[in-house]
């Protein structure tokens, strides 16, 4: 079964907070998606990678850009794995994949500031969980570091 971590917002925005667990995964020589819920977040998502940080390179591509197997990180609004992932970024109100086979992680972060947001999140916790898939929660500290929750 797929890990699944879900990632709570409560101090710093997703434009902030996703860059650095995507390099985090890079770094672990992982393969990433970023599905997110729609175009419009989807571009503003592929901006900010390339933009966040003046000492990191975070080489990406998206929708369109060809060809698709071969971008390290590749942000979409399709539930489709099209560059052999290991890890999925589940973001922005995107609905869940039909299938998680095939991941080594899928991370579902959400804005903890969002009530349907936060809503989506407990519903996608309960398919999960009675799926079988191992669970796991983190929420942000007031300095913004994840603390696991049990």
């Amino acid at each position: 079964m797929t890990d699944v971590v879900f990632y709570h917002l409560t101090e710093t925005s997703l434009d902030e907070a996703l860059p650095v667990l995507v390099e985090r995964s890079v770094a672990r020589q992982w393969r990433v998606t970023i599905q997110a819920g729609d175009e419009n977040a989807r571009d503003r998502l592929d901006t900010r990678l390339w933009d966040y940080a003046a000492d990191s390179f975070l080489p990406h591509g998206k929708d369109g850009d060809s060809p698709e197997a071969q971008h390290p990180i590749f942000v979409t609004t399709s539930d489709q794995n099209q560059n052999a992932s290991h890890i999925r970024f589940v973001v922005e109100n995107a609905t869940l994949p039909q299938s998680l086979e095939g991941y080594e992680r899928v991370a579902i972060m959400f804005d903890g500031n969002d009530a349907e947001t936060v809503g989506q999140a407990r519903e996608n916790w309960k398919a999960l969980k009675s799926d079988g898939h191992a669970l796991t929660y983190w929420r942000q500290s007031p300095e913004g570091k994840w603390e696991r929750q049990n």
